[in-house]
Formats: C-alpha cells, sequence, structure tokens
C-alpha cells in the first residue's frame, strides 16, 4: 500500500500538473510582454526588474497578475512613470486580457486599431498620458465596465457611438481632452449603469438634458468647464446616490433645482463661475456637505443658518455673489474647517469664531462686505493660518496681538477697516509674512523694530493710519522688501540710512508725516527704486546728487525744507512739480526758482574740483597696477607674431577697471580654450595669471575666404559672406547694450577689443554654465527647489532692470535658459545680447526682419507680427519658469505632434486633478517643496498667456515670485483639496 501523501504534497503535484498542462499558455504571452517592456521606458528600472525572458513564471512579473491557467488576466502598470508608444498590436495577442492600466504615466504616439482586438477588456486606462491624435472605434469593446481616456491629449470627434455597445459600462472618464465641440452625447443616457461619469473639459455645448435624471446609479457627475448653457434640469434631483457633482465654469442660467436638498448622501457640490441666480435654500438639507463651492454667480439672500450644524464642512466658496445677511455663528464648529472665502458680497454682522477650533484653518477670506465687530480672538491661535483677508469691512476694534505673529500666514490683509491700537511686537514672529497691508484704519503706535525679523515681507503698507514715532533701522533688514508706504500718519524723525540695505525697493511713499532731518545719501544706490514720493515732510538739507543715478517714474520731494541747488539730471518736465514748497532750492533751468547765486555755483564747481582731484588720485594709483586704459589703440601686434602674420591694429574699449591686457585675451584665442558657441560667435575661456578667468566671445567681421589667424592658433571661425553683416549689427548691438548695464543679474562686459577683421567681447567667465547645461545637458546636476527658485528670482531681476531701470527699455528677445549662465554659487546673469533692441519711443511701430528668438520661446503673437517687445520676453521667462518646475525641454516628443511645453502644462492644469498638477513638477522636487513650485508654476502660466496685453510686467513678476518664495523656516503642510484664493489663483483649485 502506497504511503498517504500530505494535503501539502497534493497540491505541490497539482501545481506542477497544472504547469505543464498549461504551458502553451505561458508561451503564448510572454513575447507580447516582453514585447511591452522592450517598447516601454521606466527610469527607475524597477518595474521590469522581475520580467526575466528566460522564465515562464509570468504571474510573477510586476504588475502582471494571471487566470487559473496561467494566461494573463491584468496588466497594472499605471503611476510607474513609463515613456515611450504603446504596442498595442502586441498587447491584444494576449487573449485573456480582461484589465489594461497604463494611466499615470508619460506616454505617448497613438491609439492604433489594434486596440480594438482586445475584445475580452472589462478595465481600460489611459488616462493621464500624452497621447495624441483621435480615439479610435471602440465598438468591439462591448464588455468594458471602466474606461478611462481622460486627460490624454486625444483630440478631433470623440467615438460617441461606440459606446452604445457597452451596457454595462460602470465608469467613464474621457474628460479634459480638446475634442471637437459637440452638444451633450444622447448615448449617454442608455448607460443606466453608469456611476461614475468625468466629462469635464471635453468641448460638450448646449444644454444638460433632462434624460441624464435616468442615471440612478450615478454617484459622481462632472460636466465642469465645458460650453454648457441653460437651465440646471430638475430630473437631476432623482440621482439619490450622487456623491460628487460638479458644474463650474460654464454658462447656466437660473436657480438651483427644486428639490435638490433631497441629494442627501451630497458631500462635493460645486457650480461655480456661471451665472446663477436666486437663493441657497436648496443647500439647507444636504448635512453631508464636505466642500461647497458656488462663487462668481448671481446668487441672493442669506447663507442658510443651518450650515453651521453641518458637521463635515470643511471649505466654502461664495465669493463674487449678492448675498447678505450673517454668516451662522456655529459655522466651522463641528469640523476640521479648512477654508472659507465668501468675499466681495454683502455680508453683515461679526466674524463666526470658532471655524478653527480644531486647529486646521488655512485661509480666512472675508473682504469686501460689512462685517462688523472684531476679530475674534481665537484666531490669534490659528497656528495653521496662511492667508487672513479682512480688508473692506467695517471691522473695529484691536486686532489681537497673536495674529501678527501667527508663523504660518503669508499675507495679513486688515485694510479699510476702523481697527485701533498698535502693530504688536508679535509681527518679528511671522517668518512667512511676505504681505502686510493695514492702511486706511486707526491704528496708532509705533511701527514695532521686531518688523526686521519678518524677513519675507515683500509689501507693507501701513497708510492712512495714525502711527507715529521713528521709522526703525531695523527696516534696513528687509532684504525682499519691494513697495513700503507710511504716506498719511504722524511719523517723525529721520529716514534711517539702512533703508539702502533693501535692495529690492522698488516703491517708496512716505508723504505727508513729519519726516525730518536730510534725505539719505544712499537711496540714490537703490537699484530697482522707481517712485519716491516724500512730499509734505519737513525735510532739509540738498537734494542728494545721487538721486540723478536712479530712473524713477515719479519722484515728489515738495513741501519739505529742503536747500540748494536742484541737480541738473532732475531739471527736466518730468520733475516740474516735484519740488515746489521748498523755498531754500535753486536752479539755473526751472522756471519759479531762484536762480543758484554766483557763491553757490563756486561752491560746485569746489565740491567737483575736490572729486575730480579724488578720481584722478584713485587712477593714478590704478595705473600702476592696470596696464589697460579706458581706451587704447594700438598700431603694431605683439611682437611673438609669425612673421607671416602682417601688423594690424586694435582698438581696446573698457567699460569697467580692467586687470589683464589685450595680448592676454589674444593669446587665448586658440583651440584648446574653446568652450562654447554664443548667440553669433565662438566663446573661449581665458586664465589670467591672477587666477581670475574671463570669457570672451570671438566674432569674425570680415568677408574673407580664409581663416583669420589671432595669435598663434588659427580660428575656428571663417566668416562667410552670407551673414558678416548681422554678425556686425548683433556685435554692436551686444556692446551698446551691455556697456551701458550695471546689474548684479547681468553678465558684466568689461571690454571689447576690435580690429577690421575680429570683435572680442570680454566678459565675466561663469564657472557653471548655462541653465539649460544644468538642466538638461550632460553637465546636468540635480538642483534643489531653493537653488531654482533663487535662480529665477535673479533672473526675473536682471530682466526686470533692463525693462523698468534702463534710460530706455531694452528688450531682450531671445530669453532662455541657455542664456542664462551660472556663477559659482548659481547665481543667474542674463546674457548673449546679440538680439537686443533699445526700444525707440518715436517709433513704436518698429520690428525687425531678424527671426527675434528661439523655437519653443517664441511668443504667439510672432506668428503673425514681427513686433516684438517687452511681453514677448515675458511670455519667454514664462518657458524658463517652467522649465525650472518640470525639468522638462521646450520641446520633446512626449508632448504630443506640433506641441509645446506650454500647450502641454495648460492641458494638465485644466484638468483640475490635484494628483495630475502635481505631476508636472520635476521628480527630483520633493516634499513640500512640490506645491511651492507650484506657485511659480501659475506665475509661468501667466506670463504665457496666449494675450499679451494679460501677460504682467517684469515689475510684477518679480513682486510674485518674492511673494512665492519657499518658506525655510516652517514646514508648511499644504491641503490636498486647495481652493482658488481669490480670482486669478491658477493652480490652487482642484
Amino acid at each position: 500500500m502506497p504511503p498517504v501523501k500530505s494535503s501539502r504534497q497534493k497540491h505541490q503535484i497539482l501545481c506542477l500538473f497544472s504547469l505543464f498542462l498549461f504551458s502553451p499558455a505561458f508561451s503564448d504571452d510572454l513575447q507580447p510582454l516582453l514585447a511591452l517592456k522592450s517598447a516601454l521606458q521606466n527610469p527607475s528600472a524597477t518595474v521590469f526588474h522581475t520580467w526575466n525572458p528566460t522564465t515562464n513564471q509570468l504571474c510573477n512579473f510586476t504588475g502582471i497578475t494571471c487566470h487559473p491557467d496561467g494566461s494573463v488576466q491584468v496588466i497594472e502598470l499605471s503611476s510607474q512613470y513609463l515613456s515611450g508608444e504603446v504596442p498595442f498590436n502586441s498587447i491584444c495577442e494576449l487573449k485573456s486580457l480582461e484589465k489594461l492600466s497604463l494611466g499615470k504615466n508619460s506616454l505617448f504616439g497613438t491609439v492604433t486599431e489594434d486596440l480594438k482586438k482586445c475584445v475580452n477588456l472589462n478595465y481600460l486606462d489611459l488616462g493621464n498620458n500624452f497621447f495624441g491624435g483621435i480615439v479610435p472605434d471602440l465598438s468591439p469593446l462591448n464588455q468594458l465596465t471602466s474606461l478611462y481616456l481622460n486627460n490624454s491629449g486625444f483630440s478631433g470627434p470623440f467615438p460617441w457611438n461606440s459606446l452604445s455597445n457597452m451596457s454595462g459600462l460602470l465608469v467613464l472618464s474621457v474628460g479634459d481632452n480638446p475634442f471637437d465641440r459637440t452638444p451633450f452625447p444622447d448615448v449617454i443616457m442608455s448607460l443606466k449603469k453608469l456611476n461614475w461619469l468625468y466629462l469635464s473639459n471635453c468641448s460638450i455645448e448646449g444644454s444638460i438634458p433632462s434624460g441624464i435624471g435616468n442615471l440612478t446609479e450615478l454617484r459622481s457627475l462632472e460636466l465642469s468647464d465645458n460650453y454648457l448653457d441653460g437651465e440646471i434640469p430638475i430630473e437631476i434631483t432623482k440621482l439619490k446616490n450622487l456623491w460628487r457633482l460638479e458644474l463650474y465654469d460654464n454658462s447656466l442660467t437660473g436657480k438651483l433645482p427644486v428639490g435638490l436638498r433631497n441629494l442627501t448622501n451630497l458631500e462635493y457640490l460645486d457650480a461655480s463661475n456661471n451665472q446663477l441666480e436666486g437663493d441657497l435654500s436648496e443647500v439647507s438639507e444636504l448635512h453631508n456637505l464636505v466642500s461647497l463651492q458656488l462663487y462668481t454667480n448671481g446668487f441672493t439672500g442669506e447663507v442658510p443658518p443651518e450650515l453651521g450644524n453641518f458637521r463635515r464642512l470643511v471649505n466654502i466658496s461664495l465669493y463674487q455673489n449678492q448675498l447678505t445677511g450673517e454668516l451662522p455663528q456655529k459655522l466651522g464648529y463641528w469640523s476640521e474647517f479648512d477654508f472659507i472665502d465668501v468675499s466681495e458680497n454683502y455680508l453683515t454682522g461679526p466674524i463666526p469664531p470658532d471655524m478653527c477650533r480644531n486647529g486646521k484653518m488655512t485661509k480666512l477670506l472675508i473682504l469686501q462686505n460689512k462685517f462688523t465687530g472684531g476679530i475674534p480672538t481665537t484666531y490669534a491661535n490659528c497656528l495653521s493660518l496662511s492667508r487672513l483677508r479682512v480688508s473692506n469691512n467695517s471691522l473695529s476694534g484691536e486686532v489681537p496681538s497673536g495674529i501678527w505673529g501667527l508663523p504660518k500666514v503669508g499675507m495679513i490683509d486688515i485694510a479699510l477697516n476702523e481697527f485701533v491700537g498698535p502693530i504688536s511686537d508679535e509681527i518679528g514672529k511671522a517668518v512667512c509674512l511676505n504681505g502686510l497691508r493695514v492702511n486706511n484704519n486707526r491704528l496708532s503706535g509705533q511701527v514695532p523694530t521686531s518688523i526686521g525679523n519678518a524677513s519675507l515681507l515683500v509689501e507693507i503698507n501701513l497708510s492712512n493710519n495714525q502711527l507715529s514715532g521713528g521709522i526703525p533701522v531695523t527696516i534696513g533688514q528687509l532684504h525682499k522688501l519691494s513697495t513700503i508706504h507710511l504716506e498719511n500718519n504722524k511719523i517723525s524723525g529721520s529716514i534711517p540710512p539702512s533703508i539702502s540695505s533693501c535692495v529690492a525697493l522698488s516703491d517708496i511713499n512716505m508723504a505727508n508725516n513729519s519726516i525730518s532731518g536730510e534725505i539719505p545719501f544712499s537711496l540714490g544706490s537703490l537699484p530697482a527704486l522707481n517712485s519716491l514720493n516724500l512730499t509734505c515732510n519737513q525735510l532739509a538739507g540738498p537734494i542728494p546728487s545721487t538721486l540723478s543715478s536712479l530712473k524713477l517714474s515719479r519722484l515728489d520731494l515738495s513741501h519739505n525744507h529742503l536747500s540748494g541747488p536742484i541737480p541738473d539730471s532732475l531739471s527736466s518736465d518730468a520733475y516740474n512739480s516735484s519740488f515746489v514748497g521748498n523755498n531754500g532750492l535753486c536752479s539755473v533751468k526751472i522756471a519759479g526758482f531762484r536762480h543758484c547765486s554766483s557763491d553757490t555755483n563756486n561752491l560746485n564747481r569746489r565740491n567737483l574740483l575736490i572729486l575730480v582731484l579724488s578720481l584722478a588720485i584713485l587712477i593714478g594709483f590704478s595705473l600702476l597696477s592696470i596696464p589697460c586704459y579706458s581706451y587704447i589703440k594700438k598700431n603694431r601686434f605683439r611682437k611673438d607674431l609669425n612673421r607671416s602674420l602682417k601688423e594690424d591694429s586694435w582698438d581696446v574699449k573698457s567699460f569697467h577697471v580692467l586687470t589683464f591686457t589685450e595680448d592676454d585675451i589674444l593669446n587665448s584665442i586658440k583651440p584648446e580654450n574653446h568652450i562654447g558657441k554664443g548667440g553669433s560667435g565662438n566663446v573661449y575661456k581665458v586664465s589670467l595669471s591672477n587666477g581670475k578667468d574671463l570669457a570672451v566671445k570671438h566674432i569674425l567681421n570680415s568677408d574673407a575666404k580664409k581663416p583669420k589667424r589671432i595669435g598663434n592658433a588659427t580660428a575656428l571661425l571663417t566668416n562667410h559672406r552670407s551673414g558678416s553683416r548681422r554678425k556686425m549689427s548683433e556685435f554692436d548691438a551686444e556692446v551698446r547694450t551691455l556697456s551701458s548695464i550695471r546689474h548684479v543679474n547681468v553678465v558684466k562686459l568689461y571690454c571689447s577689443i576690435t580690429n577690421e577683421d575680429s570683435s572680442l567681447l570680454v566678459y565675466e567667465f561663469m564657472p557653471n554654465g548655462s541653465l539649460w547645461d544644468r538642466l538638461h545637458m550632460c553637465a546636468k546636476m540635480s538642483l534643489d527647489w531653493e537653488t531654482r527658485y533663487e535662480i529665477a528670482l535673479g533672473s526675473a531681476k536682471g530682466l526686470e532692470y533692463l525693462h523698468h531701470s534702463c534710460d530706455r527699455p531694452i528688450i531682450h528677445r531671445d530669453v532662455k535658459s541657455s542664456n542664462i549662465l551660472l556663477d559659482e554659487l548659481l547665481k543667474p546673469r542674463i546674457a548673449d545680447f546679440g538680439l537686443a533692441k533699445i526700444v525707440q519711443v518715436a517709433n513704436s511701430n518698429d520690428s525687425t526682419q531678424v527671426i527675434a528668438g528661439t523655437y519653443g520661446y517664441i511668443a504667439p503673437e510672432y506668428g503673425y507680427t514681427c513686433k516684438v517687445d517687452e511681453k514677448s520676453d515675458v511670455y519667454s521667462f514664462g518657458v524658463v519658469l517652467m522649465e525650472l518646475v518640470t525639468g522638462k525641454k521646450p520641446i520633446d516628443l512626449e508632448f504630443g505632434e506640433n506641441k509645446d511645453i506650454v500647450d502641454w502644462i495648460y492641458g494638465r492644469v485644466k484638468s483640475r486633478d490635484r494628483e495630475s498638477v502635481l505631476s508636472i513638477v520635476d521628480l527630483t522636487i520633493q516634499g513640500y517643496h512640490r506645491e511651492e513650485a507650484l506657485k511659480v508654476l501659475r506665475i509661468a502660466i501667466e506670463c504665457t498667456a496666449r494675450c499679451p496685453s494679460v501677460r504682467p510686467t517684469m515689475r510684477s513678476v518679480v513682486q510674485m515670485l518674492q511673494e512665492a518664495e519657499p518658506c525655510k523656516l516652517v514646514s508648511i503642510k499644504v491641503n490636498k483639496d486647495d481652493n482658488k484664493d481669490r480670482i486669478g489663483d491658477t493652480l490652487d483649485k482642484s
């Protein structure tokens, strides 16, 4: 009698028998899987690690599930960072395949007709990829229960009729694709088993059909961002299982349908940005609501008091309606409330006190209403609060002390109210504060010295209050400060010289105070200062001559006690009324002022003589060690030149103090020093004996057929007849442009060296190459977000200087990452001005026949006009910001045919899917920095608006970037279901 086998042994025998019996299934399915592996790329190389072609154990492949017979049942490869074209012809050879999930990758190409052969599929997910072309006929896939094609780049007509065979469909998600416009597809109403319908942003027009009420199994209905109009059909109230209803960004009219209150399972309701009207009584019974979004409509009446009893409500946005009455005082009491925005209504009464009771609230936005009372003291302990905006109401009392020092608050806006009392010393603890707007109140006391510790401040507006005392010296610690408004207070004392440390200041207004002393000489050193208003104070002494170096669009020093001559450079029609009310001033040019006396003139001459003698002494000492003069014309070439070279004449024009000679430069123009190519010539590295490195651009001017020899080596460039004239003009443009520029974020031009045949431009050397190199090429390095942000901000400041601070605006016309150079500390410099153009005020219609810019960075208006202006630079800079956020090149195959990075990002952002938007961010950017990168992405989207007039100026871009600075001292937890924070915040809505 044979021994009895254990159950485990029997199982092993059965498994071996099954493996032997069904081995043909393994053999048939192995090759299609290997073809899939071969077609796709996975940067982490972990997904396909187990896909070993030497084994038939398909069921052990990562992402593969098998039927009992060993044939492939499921391919689950979503969210694996895959790229490449999908071989549908191979995949559909898997005869038993039931589920194909490839969503949330970077797949591209077209979806071929081979997909129709996957007839056993019941689950298909190709969503959130970069496919192109049309969706093929899907009629044979009649067993599908779930179809995800959303946000994948499909276009053209969608084959709606092919859905008619899919009677078992439970999920249909095809939104966020630029399909051809079509009325609401009738076939949808026949899919009676649907529980999830996502048709947002796919070009559906007309009205929502009443037949939608027949889809009674629906749990989620999303029709947002289409071209829908008419009223919301009353039949929608039959959908008792609805959990989510999203209809925002359409043109819907009428009232909320009667009976909507019966949809008691509803948790997310969003009908924002339509033309709806009537009251909100229909939401009063939706006690399971988590998020209520009805902003930008025409709703009237009160906010239903029942909302105060909702125990799950955490988000409410009702801004830009015509609502009246009070907010429910228990609002947010029961839940971990996140944010409220009811701005721009007619609401009255007090602010509900308990919305931050559970310590989760991030935004309190109630501006432009008629609220009364004070800010409840409970919010002084709301450590999660990031934005407090209660301006333009009738609020009063003192601001609770703790409000000023909330650790995560980025904006405190209490302007246009009736607040009294001081600004608390607690403000020094507001380490993330970038905007302080308290103007038009009745605040008193001194500006606290601790304000200098709020080091991220960009904007301070304390105007129209009753503040007194002096301006704190600590104001000089605010190196990011761009705007300071103190006008119409009772401030006294002098303007602290430390204000010159606020190097980003562009707007100073201290008018109508009691400020005394002299105007600080150091104000003239503020490189970005554009507006200076000191009228109606008690300032005395002379007008600093340093103000002459500023490019001020506004200057008002009127009604003070200033004396002495008005500097000649300020004696222009632009400043005609800037000096009135100063009886001690004199002028030789401006009528209405006494003529400067001879004593004054003699004093000026004496001061000028002292200045000249001082400069002469300094220059004399410099010439002992600096052999290169500001303009040198040399009549013979170096003695050690090859005798076969004719003598040549070189002109050297210097724009900075030099520590090298032209011989140092000429000896270095040889092949081994070649490091790259600029816009109009080769670039060489020059290493001086003192250890300093320079970069030299060499441009050949002549039409000579033979190569020109420089030094002991033959130059690498031989100039062709065609283009030589253009190169000369580009050389002249670059010299004219760069020689007059002095800015830390613009590359420094030391001198030019020219003769009949060659032109050399000598720049400071940038050891870390260009931003393009660091992001995309073999020199690519891992740039953390803080470094990328600093590169973005520095580059923006350089462009701001060109556009706003030069005598006439300079348009770069070729802004791109390869023209942003990085020094040893990765600080950026704008470079390569070969296409730069100074705006001619007298000829605003001027255009150029030379293509201005580089493909991928060129603004769309260039397609229909040759004209470019500052807004063209803004567009190009927006593309650079996108490169910094995504790590991707402006042009890439993964974006699809005839698409660039702007098209790709716009498609992703329109999805309203938070995960999809976050996937835009470079994977090397981790943690909460990914959310901070989205702030910069929003700025990039504004910069790349198709209409030039909509784009911000570079000055505005700088201010927005300063407000988006990463908060290094406090780890910010960002809510994943954030809302638009006021109109125009592109990415906050999910």
